[in-house]
């Protein structure tokens, strides 16, 4: 983790406090709120944090991309194809219910009809219940990802939302955009309970007073989320003591935070990964592995998370980020431009060519920015460049019809794991199986396709990263795609808000364990 301006030791000793703080309240500001209070709405961050604040997953991530038991306190894997887990006794909802292994059958039932959530539980086939505290995991198969996908397992109270509202709707439908049972009540077995919300202005939350984990040294008794959208407003709105933290936080705020007193600046190296497809189907000259490695030396990836996200961004050279399975730490970014210039030489493209270029405008940080700044460094190598860059809403239609030559792409893996990356950007495109569905490069190695393949059924994880190594390794010598950077979460708070033990590259800081002194 990286933090901006000092004190992220002692924010960090935080996790280690022998005694109890006060009790505090606190406001949090945040770009948007929750949509809903359905967890199985809406696979988005906003509903994930939520879900960490109301319920409580059977497995959670921990800042190194370990993973920590929570409402499940034990799993062992029974064969191939069943992992057994074990629950913590004594936990109650927030109805007062306690729970035991038919909530989790339930939630896991519901989760499979959520059109949001159904794709990544796919490979798990069933949830069985072995006696009230005990499960099984059944998968399709061999499937090593089964603890990655529990992280997503937020048992719901099924006594709760069974049966029917007076008006005769059923409390278990999952209605998206719309009006429920589950999307205006909770009950879970989270640290907080919703104390009230109103759409689009605030969502009060108050401490649990029968949580669960006894040992988490949180002290926060009230917390009200509040949306800005405005990343000025935000920064102007923690600055002036009106709310106690803050995310995300715009890198242009960046050194307003740093100048400012009693106010803390934290960042680390996010998940998701800002790469520029190369479209061998439109330019013939990206068929050309030599052309496209002297596209990835021309592009100053390291100089654009600093200059253009000014800090805020880890220049990557593959796409898995560091903690995950396939993270390959000898591949390391590559700018060279009198490297670039010869392989364009030794390609027949010494005097250039001209390509297209697409990229929104307003979906990644800096997006449009990125995108001129790779325009100028390309041509220097000779390589014209016509750029196009749109709002989102016009972009992906075009994107999904691979409609330039080189076209943006950010990607984060709702599995938190490396071979999710590799499925949907590089592997061949194939429609029936949806493999390859977002590599509008066009890139296709039959290699790369079976080394995936193998590695979705294997359970020796050390064995399994090591192949997941090798693909990286391979990409990366073929310049499958250009790695830009993976943008950097940050938050900023008041200085006795010891955030930094509480965040993690996926951005769900766990607010249950939040101390303010």
């Amino acid at each position: 983790m990286k933090t901006m301006k000092s004190k992220l030791a002692v924010a960090l000793m935080a996790a280690g406090l022998s005694f109890s703080a006060a009790a505090a309240d606190i406001k949090v500001a945040y770009d948007a709120d929750p949509v809903s209070l359905d967890p199985h709405e809406q696979l988005s961050g906003g509903t994930m944090q939520l879900s960490h604040m109301v319920f409580d997953p059977l497995i959670r991530f921990t800042q190194d991309m370990d993973f920590e038991p929570r409402l499940a306190e034990s799993w062992e894997r029974v064969d191939n194809e069943t992992i057994r887990f074990k629950l913590r006794q004594g936990v109650k909802f927030h109805s007062g219910n306690d729970l035991t292994a038919d909530d989790v059958v339930w939630t896991f039932n519901r989760l499979k009809e959520s059109p949001d959530f159904k794709g990544i539980f796919a490979p798990l086939v069933s949830l069985n219940k072995v006696d009230d505290f005990t499960f099984d995991i059944k998968t399709d198969g061999t499937y090593p990802l089964v603890e990655n996908v529990a992280t997503y397992i937020f048992p719901m109270d099924s006594k709760f939302y069974s049966g029917t509202t007076a008006d005769g709707k059923d409390k278990a439908e999952i209605v998206k955009h719309g009006n429920s049972f589950a999307s205006t009540n909770q009950s879970g077995t989270g640290p907080f309970v919703v104390k009230s919300r109103e759409q689009g202005v605030q969502v009060q939350f108050e401490r649990f007073d029968s949580y669960w984990d006894t040992e988490s040294k949180g002290n926060v008794e009230n917390l009200t989320l509040v949306p800005i959208k405005e990343s000025a407003t935000r920064v102007a709105a923690l600055l002036s003591g009106g709310v106690d933290m803050i995310a995300p936080v715009s890198p242009n705020d960046y050194t307003r935070i740093q100048k400012a007193n009693d106010i803390e600046l934290y960042t680390m190296p996010g998940t998701r990964v800002i790469t520029f497809q190369l479209n061998q189907n439109s330019n013939p000259a990206l068929k050309d592995v030599r052309v496209r490695q002297a596209i990835v030396y021309a592009v100053n990836n390291e100089g654009i998370a600093k200059r253009i996200m000014k800090g805020a961004a880890t220049a990557a050279a593959q796409q898995s980020p560091v903690g995950y399975a396939g993270y390959n730490e000898d591949l390391k970014p590559r700018f060279d431009l009198k490297k670039a210039k010869e392989l364009m030489k030794e390609a027949g493209y010494e005097d250039g060519f001209t390509l297209t270029m697409m990229a929104p405008n307003n979906r990644y940080v800096n997006d449009d920015k990125i995108a001129q700044a790779t325009a100028a460094m390309l041509s220097k190598i000779g390589i014209k460049v016509d750029l196009k860059t749109m709002p989102k809403a016009q972009y992906w239609p075009e994107f999904d019809k691979c409609a330039a030559d080189m076209l943006m792409i950010g990607w984060h893996p709702d599995t938190e794991d490396s071979g999710n990356f590799t499925e949907f950007l590089t592997m061949t495109r194939n429609a029936e199986t949806g493999k390859g569905q977002y590599n509008c490069g066009h890139y296709s190695n039959p290699e790369i396709d079976k080394l995936i393949e193998e590695t979705n059924t294997m359970t020796d994880l050390a064995k399994r990263s090591e192949l997941l190594k090798q693909v990286e390794a391979t990409l990366y010598d073929e310049a499958a795609f250009v790695p830009l950077h993976w943008q950097d979460p940050s938050w900023a708070a008041k200085s006795n808000v010891e955030i930094g033990p509480i965040v993690n590259g996926m951005n769900f800081p766990y607010f249950g364990d939040l101390v303010v002194k």
